[in-house]
């Protein structure tokens, strides 16, 4: 006969077990990054996800009423996420009292209109000032202070040393992250999170408070050195040089081991701006572990320290980041700069993943967009302002989104295996060539055909395509503006031919033909081509002949 206690250990075993299910369970469930071949993929309810984004102006969602004519306009241009901003000021206008009225309004109306959210804190700093920060903290600079300039002028920028500043931005942090536990930790509309906003120094390259310069003269912090001398060989070229040409030293004051000048002023501030960052992060990763990235405006070349938004997480700063920002998934350009690619590169030199959370919203966005997808393997892409078209349905990036979203099955089961590639295009880049499997393609841009009127303007409007391979000699190519030509890679010797193009569509996952290209369409057999004012995907099947 089973004794009553026997009977109450195997209930409570049973209950334990469920407990445990159920808390794996939604962990699992929770917006998470995870690695694929070489590649980070964001998990959004246990599936890869693509951010199809756009940011929204500032002032955008203040009001639900205000909204009633951007969501059309979203849906139009086939996005998937917006990207919106929570202000510290408003959900905390008095010290301690919470008002999420706003934030509830947001994450509802993104959920009804069937999107995801990117939440951006601005919190103690947006664009570098802290003009977002709630009265109560703006009104009380003896205890919240600010930065100083070298004259000793305050800036409207909070200042990094102080315990009350961080602890109040903290606080604040904490009770969003916990109120978005309740409100959407189950239904996970928003997926990710930018605690602070173009973090920067201005308009010297360090801050001159008291409590700054104390550290200044005190030692470099051990957690740094220890970082530099262990990933001395992997430290990016700018950085590296800097430390090598004041000696390697594993010790010292910050001008001991970097040297005297503004290089120094910029590390130094680097580091606090990161270490800052990093236990807000950290406080609201506790409550609830959404993925997490900080933000950089982008310094315009041949620009000083402090002549830019200075210390942010910028590529030649993304050791000092990473050493001081453990909690921090990665960093993220924001692009008003037209080298895209170079700055692109300087990002994921390292191995690390690619967001481009806010681009202008220009006319280059849309092959950007391919580019960044197909060459990075972009995590996403996002214009911003994304609600102030007027005729949403003909804008490009809709266009280039509407296939994008179409491949994102075929994307995200080829991403990190060197099954992709991008090309970006334009009247300086008119060609580019990339490698698939055996096949090496020559990607022209179709004005080069001389067959489109506007070839003969003097600038080129930008183009932009995605290629993937799904079989030996099978390949998807998405874009605009682009004409294809093949060689065989393995053998040279032998001719590579078009066995077959077709022109099609993706339902429900499945390959739709509506056309069969051959003829005209493929210059008789000679290359793919896709005109410029045109949007589609292209299912390419290639053969080898002597």
């Amino acid at each position: 006969m089973v004794n009553k206690l026997s009977i109450k250990i195997v209930v409570l075993l049973f209950l334990s077990i469920q407990v445990i299910t159920a808390q794996t369970q939604n962990k699992v469930a929770i917006p998470h990054l995870k690695k694929q071949g070489v590649t980070t993929q964001l998990i959004v309810e246990g599936k890869p996800f693509l951010i199809l984004g756009g940011e929204l102006g500032n002032s955008t969602f203040t009001t639900v009423e205000n909204m009633v004519p951007v969501w059309p306009k979203l849906k139009a241009m086939n996005l998937n996420t917006i990207l919106a901003p929570v202000f510290w000021e408003l959900i905390e206008p008095t010290e301690g009292n919470f008002d999420f009225k706003v934030l509830d309004d947001l994450i509802h109306e993104t959920r009804k209109n069937n999107l995801k959210l990117v939440l951006l804190w601005f919190g103690s700093w947006k664009n570098s000032m802290s003009s977002h920060a709630p009265a109560w903290i703006k009104t009380n600079q003896k205890k919240y202070p600010r930065a100083k300039s070298k004259e000793l002028e305050s800036q409207e920028i909070l200042t990094p040393f102080s315990n009350d500043n961080l602890k109040a931005d903290k606080n604040a942090f904490i009770a969003l992250m916990q109120h978005l536990k309740e409100v959407d930790g189950k239904e996970h509309t928003v997926i990710m999170v930018q605690p602070e906003n173009e973090i920067g120094m201005l308009p010297s390259a360090r801050d001159y408070h008291p409590l700054a310069t104390k550290e200044f003269k005190s030692p470099v912090p051990i957690e740094l050195m220890s970082y530099l001398v262990k990933n001395k060989k992997r430290l990016v070229s700018e950085f590296r040089a800097i430390w090598d040409k004041n000696g390697n030293k594993k010790s010292g004051s910050w001008e001991e081991v970097f040297g005297k000048g503004n290089q120094t002023d910029e590390i130094f501030m680097a580091w606090y701006f990161a270490k800052y960052a990093n236990e807000i992060i950290k406080a609201g990763k506790e409550v609830y572990p959404l993925p997490m990235f900080v933000n950089a405006a982008l310094n315009a070349k041949g620009r000083r320290p402090g002549e830019y938004p200075s210390a942010g997480p910028l590529p030649h700063l993304m050791d000092v980041w990473k050493a001081a920002g453990t909690e921090i998934d990665f960093l993220a350009p924001d692009f008003y700069n037209p080298d895209f690619k170079y700055w692109n590169d300087l990002y994921t030199r390292q191995g690390d993943p690619l967001f481009i959370p806010e681009h202008k919203f220009d006319n280059t966005v849309a092959g950007k967009a391919a580019f960044a997808f197909g060459h990075y393997e972009a995590m996403g892409f996002s214009p911003f302002s994304i609600e102030s078209v007027e005729e949403p349905e003909n804008e490009a990036i809709g266009k280039m989104y509407g296939l994008i979203q179409q491949l994102i099955p075929i994307i995200m089961e080829n991403q990190g295996f060197g099954n992709i590639e991008g090309v970006l295009l334009d009247k300086e880049n008119e060609g580019s060539v990339i490698k698939l499997g055996d096949y090496e393609f020559t990607f022209n841009h179709s004005y080069k055909l001389g067959w489109e009127a506007e070839a003969k303007n003097e600038t080129w409007d930008m183009a932009g395509a995605i290629i993937i391979q799904t079989d030996d000699d099978e390949f998807y190519v998405a874009g605009n503006g682009i004409y294809v030509t093949f060689k065989n890679l393995k053998n040279p010797n032998l001719t590579v031919g078009i066995l077959k193009v077709d022109e099609g569509i993706f339902e429900n996952g499945n390959w739709k033909i509506l056309r069969h290209l051959n003829g005209d369409q493929t210059h008789q057999g000679r290359h793919l081509r896709i005109f410029k004012e045109n949007y589609k995907i292209q299912r390419l099947q290639l053969y080898n002949y002597e």
